[in-house]
């Protein structure tokens, strides 16, 4: 998805690193492969700047742990914009911030660095996105939201305004939150029944 979103940028992408194989995948083609992380060091962190296409699920430190190892060694993520997405110019983004298509970041919404605003997604006014946020496709936060560090919000799901999500809490698809969570909560959607029509 995010090297989709840089070419149709046109800008120039050196390497994906990865140690799966991406030579089936077409939006690879003609991009050299890394398959160790030592492999960077070709790459001086003054020359190039990385983009985290490590996806975020919930509870899971995997991207954060990844984007901790090349920020130690110096490198700086970039900041990631879909020409498809509206953010407000009056929005903050900070580094490592990707903004998919079809996203909204409304007036005075801040998003915190390396967090996701993936497809569809919408924050409105004043929201604050804390650092290693996944917002999940088609996900709502209404207006004056707070959200801590390591909050993962499920597709579909809907948080009203002026709430607090503390740290590592989790909003399963299809939510909708009308209270404040506290630290490591998880606060599910009724699940669908299924039954036979015999």
């Amino acid at each position: 998805m995010l090297v989709d979103l840089l070419r149709n940028q046109n800008r120039t992408i050196l390497a994906v690193m990865s140690p799966d194989d991406i030579s089936t995948r077409q939006a690879f083609d003609g991009i050299m492969q890394l398959s160790n992380d030592k492999d960077i060091s070709r790459y001086s962190p003054d020359e190039v700047r990385l983009v985290n296409g490590i996806g975020m699920m919930p509870k899971s430190l995997l991207r954060r742990k990844v984007n901790q190892y090349f920020l130690d060694l110096g490198y700086q993520f970039e900041t990631v914009i879909s020409d498809q997405a509206l953010v407000s110019k009056f929005a903050h983004l900070q580094d490592g911030a990707q903004i998919l298509k079809g996203a909204i970041v409304q007036c005075g919404a801040v998003i915190g660095e390396h967090s996701i605003i993936n497809t569809g997604a919408v924050i409105e006014h004043d929201t604050v996105v804390g650092e290693h946020n996944h917002i999940a496709p088609r996900a709502v936060l209404c207006g004056g939201i707070v959200t801590q560090s390591d909050v993962y919000v499920g597709a579909n799901a809907t948080v009203i305004q002026n709430l607090k999500l503390a740290q590592n809490v989790v909003v399963g698809a299809g939510a909708i939150v009308t209270c404040h969570l506290d630290a490591h909560q998880v606060c599910y959607s009724g699940r669908a029944t299924i039954k036979n029509s015999k």
